[in-house]
Formats: C-alpha cells, sequence, structure tokens
C-alpha cells in the first residue's frame, strides 16, 4: 500500500514540475506587451450641429389676373429674368351675361339721365342769359348736368370692361393683361394659352399666371431639434452643403430662430432661417435641399488629443502619461470643445508629452 502511495505522489510530483517548466519556458519566450503611444498635437476643432432644409428665394411672388378668363397669349417662360411693369400675359374676356345685362341697363339709365340733363341745362341756359334766373341756379344745373355726363361715361367704361376686360379711360395698363410686379426671375408659368383662369378676389385666390421671385436673395429655411435648438444664437454661421452641388460649400448667417416647436412624428423640431450669402458669379436654384453645419464653438491651433484616449473616474476625464519608457501615470486634464474625434486639452498636458493609448500590441523582442 505505501508502494502505491508512493508511485501516486511521484507521478503527481512529476506532472507538477512537468507543468511549472512548461509554463516558466512559455513566459519566457512570450514577447511582452509594449504600449502605444501619441504626443498632443495642435489642431482645428469645430463643435457643430446639423440642420437639414431647401433652400428657397426671401420673396416669391405669385403672379394672378384680375380678371376671370382664358390666356390668350403669353409673352414669356420660366427662367427669364423680368422687370417691374413688363407684360407678362394677356387674357380674353369671357363675358358674363348677367354681368353684362347689368351694365347695358346702367348704360341705358345713364344715357337717359345724361340727355335729360342736356335739356335742362339748355333751357337755363336760356333763362340766365334773359336774366330770368340768377346766375347760382344756374350753376345747380350746370354741375347737375357735369355729374350725369361723368355718369355716363363710367357706364361706357363699365360696359367695355365687363365685355373685354379692359377700358381706355384705365391708363396704359389694362386688366385684361397681367404685368409683374417685381423685379425677377420666372420661376414657374403654370399656364399655357388656352388655360382658363380665374381672376383674384376676396372670394378665392385666382389662378397663378407666374411665380417670379429675387434670385439674389436667397435663405434656408430648415428645423433643427430641441436639444440642440438651446446653443443657437442669431448671427452664427452655418455651411450648407447642396446634395446637388458637389464641392461647393456656402456660408449663411443664422437670422431667425422659431419661438415655437412643431411636432414630427413624436419629436419636436424648431424651424430656423439664414441668409444665403452668395458670390457674385453665383447661382442656387431655388428648392435645392441642403444640410447645414451650424458652428456651435471653434478653436484655432487648440491643444488636443483623440477623444478615444480619454478615460474617466468619477465623471473626472484623465490620460496614462508615460513617464518613463513603458512606465504610465495617471494624471487628470481639463477638456474643452469636442468634434467627436479630437478633443480640446485646456491643462494639464504638453505638447511634447506622450499619451498611452487604450489600445496595446505586442513587438517582437
Amino acid at each position: 500500500m505505501k508502494k502505491v502511495l508512493l508511485g501516486v505522489f511521484i507521478l503527481i510530483f512529476l506532472g507538477l514540475s512537468g507543468w511549472l517548466g512548461y509554463y516558466f519556458y512559455n513566459k519566457a519566450n512570450t514577447d511582452p506587451v509594449v504600449y502605444k503611444t501619441e504626443a498632443p498635437f495642435e489642431t482645428e476643432i469645430v463643435k457643430k450641429t446639423v440642420a437639414t432644409g431647401a433652400i428657397v428665394p426671401r420673396k416669391e411672388v405669385e403672379i394672378k389676373s384680375q380678371v376671370s378668363g382664358i390666356v390668350e397669349e403669353l409673352y414669356v417662360e420660366a427662367g427669364e429674368l423680368v422687370k417691374k411693369g413688363q407684360l407678362l400675359a394677356k387674357i380674353r374676356i369671357v363675358p358674363n351675361m348677367v354681368s353684362v345685362n347689368n351694365a347695358e341697363t346702367q348704360l341705358q339709365t345713364a344715357r337717359l339721365n345724361f340727355e335729360e340733363a342736356e335739356r335742362e341745362l339748355k333751357r337755363y341756359e336760356q333763362l340766365y342769359a334773359d336774366k330770368v334766373i340768377p346766375e347760382q341756379e344756374f350753376r345747380k344745373y350746370k354741375a347737375d348736368f357735369d355729374l350725369k355726363r361723368e355718369a355716363l361715361s363710367a357706364a361706357e367704361s363699365n360696359l367695355q370692361l365687363v365685355r373685354e376686360g379692359s377700358s381706355r379711360k384705365r391708363g396704359q395698363q389694362q386688366s385684361n393683361q397681367v404685368y409683374s410686379t417685381i423685379d425677377g426671375m420666372l420661376l414657374d408659368v403654370p399656364v399655357k394659352v388656352g388655360s382658363s383662369i380665374i381672376e383674384r378676389n376676396n372670394f378665392n385666390e385666382g389662378t397663378t399666371i407666374a411665380s417670379v421671385a429675387d434670385m439674389r436673395s436667397l435663405i434656408f429655411e430648415g428645423k433643427i431639434d430641441e436639444s440642440e435648438v438651446g446653443k443657437l444664437k442669431e448671427n452664427m454661421d452655418l455651411l450648407l452643403t447642396i446634395g446637388a452641388i458637389e464641392g461647393r460649400v456656402f456660408n449663411a448667417k443664422l437670422e431667425f430662430i422659431a419661438p415655437k416647436g412643431v411636432d414630427e412624428e413624436g419629436s419636436i423640431k424648431f424651424p430656423i432661417r439664414a441668409r444665403v450669402l452668395l458670390d457674385e458669379d453665383d447661382f442656387i436654384r431655388a428648392g435645392y435641399s441642403a444640410n447645414a453645419d451650424i458652428v456651435l464653438d471653434k478653436r484655432d491651433k487648440t491643444l488636443a488629443i483623440k477623444e478615444s484616449m480619454l478615460k474617466f473616474e468619477k465623471e473626472q476625464p484623465y490620460v496614462e502619461v508615460e513617464t518613463a519608457p513603458q512606465r504610465f501615470e495617471k494624471r487628470k486634464i481639463k477638456t474643452g470643445i469636442s468634434d467627436g474625434i479630437n478633443i480640446e486639452v485646456v491643462s494639464g498636458l504638453q505638447k511634447n508629452e506622450k499619451v498611452k493609448v487604450p489600445e496595446a500590441s505586442t513587438v517582437q523582442i
């Protein structure tokens, strides 16, 4: 029995000795861990947020007709530059028979009144010449005659206006002709020759003949999340990226932040508006979609490290600084703004020091 126990003990001893020998052999031949280090560097850090939206003209006007009818002629097309007062279209009136009948009745009544006033005036002119009536009474009939004459002229013009949409007494701009009300570019001419249109009045908007806008005064209209809106202030710089224009970034100035948000699919968004700063030869089409990088803060040539090198202890940031080859000490630092990749180092670290990179690598000794 003793021999058996002795044999078991010897086997255990030999096995343990072999394992220890193998362990120390591997340890002696294992490459030591060497940590990478990086030095702080100077760079530009821009902290920004993004808003999505579109480029639109600041001033866009829809030109409408003063009369209903059919488009008889179009003198312009989309894309042309127009001046204020330039003729855009001519409308052919389709007379409303009720209005025509009313206008004819008014004209007939006005003519009868005028003829009666004319007879009375001639009679009183003779009486005044014979000194039968005083001058004051004669002037009364003369004034009545003048009023009846003007009423007749107005009735004639009204009938012509109802029938043709224009009147010779309306000056150069006739009501059946459509003129531009501003200088700008024609963005759209949604009607064609032969299209029926409705006049603009108190009861309906009327048919749009053309849309005119000043394309040198553009704005960016977008929306931003409620979590970011509190960081915005008027006159902040925006960098606009337009998908349809590759390789260009346009500058803009924030000029409006809505005081009230709107609900979009469960999240609150706040409308914003920014003035687009164009160079003299720049041309941007209305309606382009755009993304705006809003610069919240910026540092030029500031000391920074990669944000991935930061560690935290009780919400206090720190890094491991190399004090001797592959020897590191923990050091708390004060940080500033971050762009998500690099973070500003305000204090606690010098440019010539080296910081331990969290990922380790091995080298062959």
